[in-house]
């Protein structure tokens, strides 16, 4: 199956899972509603869930029952771009090709949609799932907490925005964003092999995977917003030049970050190493990260 097709078939079964999971948006209260599903329906690459079930598959053939977990991921995710374009944090207008939650309908509906979906996915991740014992289940859903939180995505925010207006090291930019974007990747890797079944090496070797991906990844989303068009991206380019956002193009230049990005990728891949070729949509996944164009 080529990654096209893979991404594609996966994008599908992630999205009508959704949908199915979700209220309708005709259930009250309807602007609530109408607001989760216009967020979280509205596209998007599915990175986070389809890394959940590609990890399952890479260490057996579990993945039906991960997939409320790779949902969860995904309603969290959401949740953070949801509160991430507010005005009093980016302030962006659109979002996935679409205007923002917060533009759709207004703030306060947004940070409910968002508050909405943070809680749902813990719902979802929390449910029990046939074959896995409930202290694996629990093991999953504490970690997706401490990388979604103070110690992972949320905290990565804050040392975002407390990196702006500022020029700031290496070191500190690479913990910024291992928390801000590779905690809820690494996340997605780890608790697609534990809840897929498997053993403590297929773990710790796919978080490793996780994490180089995950920083490849928002070096990859830093040269977008340089050299990238708001109607492929689906959302504002230049932004972090006008926020004077502390990148990896601003401070390595264009070349040396694409660079930096190959070469966590070829660490990702190293991690892949005692894998099958169940694990080749990993692979994929890996190189496909640093050639998108979106």
């Amino acid at each position: 199956m080529s990654l096209k097709h893979y991404l594609q078939t996966n994008q599908s079964l992630v999205e009508n899972t959704l949908s199915t999971l979700l209220p309708g948006g005709q259930e009250p209260p309807q602007r609530l509603n109408q607001a989760i599903r216009h967020s979280l329906l509205g596209g998007g690459k599915r990175l986070r869930p389809i890394l959940v079930l590609a990890c399952a598959d890479a260490v057996g053939e579990n993945r039906e029952r991960v997939l409320p977990f790779a949902c969860a991921m995904e309603c969290l995710h959401t949740y953070s771009l949801i509160h991430d374009d507010l005005p009093s944090m980016d302030n962006d207008d659109l979002r996935r090709g679409l205007p923002t939650c917060h533009k759709q309908f207004d703030e306060a509906t947004a940070i409910l949609a968002g508050d909405a979906l943070l809680t749902f996915a813990f719902e979802l991740a929390s449910r029990p799932i046939p074959g896995v014992a409930p202290e694996t289940v629990l093991m999953a859903v504490r970690q997706l907490a401490m990388d979604a939180g103070i110690f992972g995505m949320v905290g990565g925010q804050m040392m975002d925005l407390l990196a702006e207006n500022r020029m700031v090291d290496m070191e500190e930019l690479q913990k910024i964003h291992q928390h801000k974007t590779g905690a809820l990747i690494r996340c997605a890797c780890e608790c697609g092999a534990r809840l897929g079944g498997g053993t403590e090496g297929h773990i710790h070797a796919l978080r490793q995977y996780g994490s180089a991906i995950g920083l490849a990844f928002q070096i990859t989303d830093d040269i977008l917003d340089v050299t990238g068009n708001t109607q492929e991206m689906g959302k504002t380019t230049g932004k972090d030049e006008i926020n004077a956002k502390s990148t990896y193009p601003a401070l390595l230049g264009l070349e040396a970050a694409r660079q930096w990005a190959a070469k966590q990728i070829d660490l990702a891949l190293s991690h892949l190493e005692p894998f099958s070729r169940n694990a080749d949509p990993l692979r994929d996944l890996a190189r496909y990260i640093t050639e998108r164009t979106h």
